[in-house]
């Protein structure tokens, strides 16, 4: 993936030693590895909220890279993919630096909550945050000023809200040329476009020269291990087109769809309320005019029942876990794919099923 043209980032293979990473408080030297607990804010008892924080300081120069998650503290699966690649791998090669944190709103993963608990104020909001304002402000830029702003690339990692669940999929301003890269360089199938809420460390990260992707992974409050081992297979693959990693390949994942216009994504949502049957799950391909679920009320009565049907063929990103509805409310979002695409995915499903036949 990579070739000449593509611009540096980082150190040079001519620089015979790579930098200390510094932050306020602290330096992490060349070849050096540090966990650091990391004072971001206060109780009401005037204790210390400390965020973990580890630093891999490699021997030889390259891009610094940072991976974050748990901004929403009930998004677990990232929490695990940014413990592995700080615990788990041999970093003894590495070419520049990592700067991993698993658990960025410590006091909402305490409370188990997708905000900052008390005054119920989002983190991934309230980037790049603000000496003297809020208390999520503060936090914010706390985290941006010291582990954020110094790197050269960011991966977020993030889930779906509480009572949906999401694909594994990239979330990226592709009008950005390194963010492009990064996010192709990811290797998911699918990668939306757009630059992201104002506040969210993605688009704040990106605007202060620190291309930065979300990737979206699966539903709150647990780990799912098949989501973890992907997103794990698209960090290696960034570390390798980036060089931090250079004898590792970049990984292709077999098909991709970029969805650049509103009008080739859609929330479908509940036009009643009741009881949902989906027939669909997530990742799976659907038919123009094809069911997706029903709603029912709590007798079946065949007259109430509502059915969803696909407004267009594309492929189910985003679904409700949580089976019942009111009147607006989110049934799955739904992307469109290019007849390519389509061949590409129907293709790589046939195989699959050849497969499960075989070992059945």
């Amino acid at each position: 993936m990579s070739d000449a043209d593509d611009p540096p980032i980082g150190g040079s293979d001519s620089e015979p030693m790579n930098d200390a990473f510094t932050y306020n408080g602290g330096r992490v030297d060349p070849g050096e590895s540090a966990n650091i607990r990391y004072g971001i804010s206060e109780t009401y008892l005037g204790d210390p909220v400390r965020i973990p924080v580890t630093v891999i300081n490699g021997e030889h120069p390259g891009p610094t890279v940072f991976l974050s998650a748990a901004a929403h503290g009930d998004e677990l699966n990232g929490i695990e993919v940014v413990r592995e690649v700080a615990h788990d791998w041999d970093h003894s090669e590495l070419h520049g630096t990592l700067v991993c944190m698993p658990v960025m709103n410590v006091p909402g993963f305490l409370a188990q909550e997708r905000y900052l608990p008390i005054y119920d104020r989002d983190l991934n909001r309230s980037f790049p945050g603000r000496e003297g304002s809020t208390s999520a402000r503060r936090m914010a830029h706390r985290i941006f000023t010291n582990f954020i702003e110094p790197c050269d690339l960011g991966l977020d990692f993030h889930t779906s809200t509480r009572g949906r669940t999401n694909m594994l999929h990239v979330r990226a301003n592709m009008d950005d040329p390194l963010v492009e890269r990064l996010a192709y360089a990811f290797s998911s199938n699918v990668v939306i476009a757009g630059e992201g809420p104002s506040g969210t460390l993605r688009r704040e990260a990106t605007a202060a020269d620190v291309p930065t992707i979300t990737i979206e992974m699966g539903e709150a409050h647990r780990f799912q291990r098949s989501l973890i081992d992907r997103a794990l297979t698209g960090v290696a693959s960034v570390l390798a087109e980036f060089g931090l990693h250079p004898d590792s390949s970049v990984h292709w994942p077999g098909w991709r769809t970029v969805i650049y216009d509103d009008d080739e994504k859609t929330w479908l949502r509940a036009d009643a309320g009741g009881i949902v049957d989906m027939k669909r799950g997530r990742g799976a391909l659907v038919e123009e005019g094809e069911v997706i679920c029903t709603i029912t009320n709590p007798f079946k009565e065949e007259d109430d029942i509502v059915t969803v049907e696909a407004p267009f063929t594309g492929l189910i990103v985003g679904v409700l876990e949580n089976p019942v509805v009111y009147p607006g409310n989110p049934l799955c979002h739904l992307v469109g794919l290019s007849p390519d695409t389509h061949t590409a995915l129907e293709r790589e499903r046939t195989v699959e099923q050849s497969s499960e036949r075989l070992r059945s």
